[in-house]
């Protein structure tokens, strides 16, 4: 038996092993790391969003059905390698998307069915808001949400006792606290770097303008209460326990750590927690994250303030869109192999194909395309059209549409992040992460050229942000006092990892394009206007 695989079985059965768990847009994945912080387990259920209703949502059965299917295939890979059953971890963690709106009465039932953050259904709303707390407030926030169901005159509102996000309500059944990590928290209203809690002033300036609208609301009696990285957040519950695996194995009394949002997760997994540092999360949508030395100097519809887990400000640029375009082509390419009776795995069609990206013309033959299989707020598109254009004598090849594909992927965060530069804001380094960088290289280089800043990608990039939250989860059992020491001394003293600088040609190029891509938007714009559904 190798040495590495008894020290596995040890930290197994000593209880040195921890389990994060997140809600991804597209996947619910499981992770069990071990006490050098390895995946030694993991476990995953793919899942869409439906639109039901004029709203993105899913199902309450399918959260649970996900959650118990991807911890059963963690489980029974830890029975497979190591024969043992999993009963006991050392401490878990819950991360699920940010955003969107989960309203509960005061006997815990959901009173709408989950509105998630792809709604673009929030504008007056948001609107409304950004004016009166002179903070910007995303389409996406929970209190947006909340507002617009107020402005709707919706029958719910009047019963909502407890109002959180995904992430929230998991941990909330499993553990029966009320509770949330200060970086999902900052997704549903604004937070106050000082207290590390939701904003009072803001508080007071909503509830006021409530009684106007003769609403009497108490804001904070139904908001969760804010954590920060390493503290208390409750024990697995009985119910909790069987809730995630019915056999009756895992045992309840293992503790968890806060729940925290997938941009939170993002960052921990990226060691980008630091001032002047940040991380590109690619995925259904993308976001880069920079945390920062100062407050901006005026509000920005395209910038979200939010929080990283210890509680410093963060700058974030969140496109709605990225990834589920090109998935979309994908599927269409392993459609078009199984037809020709070629076994070709995915993976394989999605490394041939992003290599072929590197063969594109600088001008990429002229072709154009816009992702948008929803609204994007920074682009000013109120819904998705994925809209794919070219002309007649535009050079229309595959390593052309591959690069155009991953080109637009990355171009509503690029408009999003020259705001940045006139604020003069500095980026020692960016680190990217999501699946996109599974394959070495491609999207690393393209991204660097579109945001003209060098990209480091770990070793741990394909891991997303289950791993960044089994982490997490491992920092509330060490006892630690900071998390950037913490995961610069201990998580990532040796983590092996690759930089790209951005080349000057693809700089020029990527400019071009961009410069294309805002020039076409009024071809997205006239689709969803002809185009509906």
């Amino acid at each position: 038996m190798e040495a590495s695989k008894a020290e596995e079985m040890l930290d197994i059965v000593d209880v040195r092993t921890y389990l994060g768990i997140e809600f991804g847009s597209t996947r619910i994945k499981a992770v069990l790391i071990d006490s050098r912080f390895h995946t030694i387990a993991s476990g995953s259920y793919e899942w869409e969003n439906q639109f039901v209703e004029g709203y993105w949502t899913y199902s309450t059965e399918e959260i649970w059905k996900g959650l118990r299917v991807s911890y059963r295939a963690l489980a029974t890979e830890v029975y497979e390698k190591y024969g043992l059953l999993l009963e006991k971890v050392g401490s878990i963690g819950f991360s699920a998307m940010m955003h969107g709106y989960m309203p509960f009465d005061q006997s815990g039932k959901l009173l709408v069915p989950f509105r998630t953050w792809r709604n673009s259904t929030t504008k007056e709303a948001a609107k409304q808001l950004t004016s009166l707390f002179e903070h910007n407030i995303p389409e996406r926030w929970s209190i947006a949400h909340y507002y617009q169901a107020i402005l709707n005159h919706e029958k719910h509102v009047d019963q909502v006792d407890y109002l959180t996000t995904l992430a929230g309500y998991v941990h909330w059944q499993l553990t029966g606290k009320k509770v949330l990590g200060i970086g999902d928290a900052s997704g549903m209203f604004p937070i106050d770097s000082l207290s590390k809690s939701y904003d009072e002033h803001l508080i007071n300036k909503f509830e006021e303008n409530l009684k106007k609208m003769h609403h009497a609301v108490h804001l904070k009696t139904i908001l969760p209460k804010v954590l920060l990285a390493g503290e208390e957040a409750g024990v697995l519950s009985e119910q909790g326990a069987y809730l995630i695996d019915p056999t009756g194995s895992l045992k309840p009394g293992i503790p968890l750590c806060p729940p925290e949002g997938d941009a939170g997760t993002g960052m921990v997994a990226t060691n980008s927690i630091g001032v002047r540092t940040g991380n590109v999360s690619v995925g259904t949508s993308a976001f880069a994250m920079i945390v920062l030395e100062k407050p901006l100097a005026k509000v920005y519809p395209e910038i979200d303030i939010v929080t990283t887990p210890e509680g410093n400000l963060v700058g974030m640029v969140h496109a709605n869109n990225c990834t589920s375009d090109i998935n979309a082509w994908i599927k269409l390419f392993e459609e078009f192999t199984a037809s020709l009776g070629l076994e070709v795995n995915r993976e394989k069609i999605f490394t041939l194909l992003f290599n072929k990206a590197l063969e594109a013309d600088e001008d990429l033959g002229g072709l154009l395309s816009y992702g948008y299989f929803s609204g994007e707020n920074i682009t000013g598109i109120s819904e998705g059209r994925p809209v794919f254009v070219r002309q007649p004598d535009s050079n229309f090849n595959l390593a052309n549409f591959m690069r155009t594909h991953l080109s637009s992927a990355f171009g509503a965060m690029r408009i999003g992040m020259d705001i940045l530069k006139e604020e003069k804001i500095v980026i020692e380094g960016l680190v990217g992460h999501g699946g996109l960088f599974k394959t070495p290289r491609v999207g690393q280089q393209i991204l660097a050229a579109a945001l003209q800043k060098p990209i480091t990608v770990m070793e741990t990039a394909g891991e997303g942000g289950a791993w960044g939250m089994a982490v997490l989860a491992a920092f509330q059992a060490s006892h630690s006092n900071c998390l950037s020491d913490y995961l610069n001394q201990v998580v990532f003293a040796d983590a092996p990892c690759v930089t790209l600088q951005p080349l000057e040609k693809d700089e020029r190029a990527y400019d071009d394009f961009i410069a294309r891509y805002q020039s076409g938007l009024e071809i997205e714009r006239v689709a969803v206007e002809k185009l509906r559904s």
